[in-house]
């Protein structure tokens, strides 16, 4: 057995340092996923997976949203993830995933706007919905500006999914 500093190579006292690091890794990787499935539970996380508009209502921000796209022409053809999120299954877990941790960073912290504004990005993919649907439309409205195809179809029609 080698000596080091005050204690013999493979003793007890040695050996229950290194059992330890393992306990406390397994405690805190149990605590950090009891708190998060109770926090994905409490907040009914799997109701996000889905396709429901109900879903963007749980939040109590999303509510007056919510309202007015039930009244507005979009509520009875397209529902939020049809325009608020890219197509295709990854893309579009991919953004539901960002949204939702930073929704959920926002409302822990308590650090968000009074009213709701959208970031770069979901304009981006909200825009990229117009002209998905509304391809013919924007084609021959588009074809008038010059070749300038910089036209926002939300700049102008900011109000028509939510009245």
């Amino acid at each position: 057995m080698r000596y080091i500093a005050g204690e013999m190579e493979g003793s007890p006292r040695r050996r229950s340092r290194g059992a330890i690091t393992p306990v406390l890794l397994a405690i805190t990787l149990g605590a950090l996923l009891g708190v998060g499935l109770f926090t994905f539970g409490y907040a009914r996380g799997a109701s996000y997976l889905t396709d429901n508009p109900a879903a963007c209502a749980n939040c109590h921000v999303m509510r007056d949203q919510f309202t007015s796209w039930t009244k507005s022409s979009h509520g009875k053809v397209a529902v939020c993830n049809d325009c608020h999120t890219p197509p295709g299954l990854i893309p579009k877990y991919t953004t539901k995933a960002i949204n939702g941790f930073f929704h959920s960073l926002a409302f822990t912290t308590q650090h968000f706007p009074d009213e709701i504004q959208i970031t770069g990005r979901n304009f981006r993919v909200a825009e990229s919905s117009c002209l998905k649907c509304h391809a013919d439309i924007v084609q021959g409205i588009r074809s008038t500006r010059e070749h300038r195809q910089d036209v926002s179809c939300i700049q102008c029609h900011s109000r028509v999914g939510h009245m």
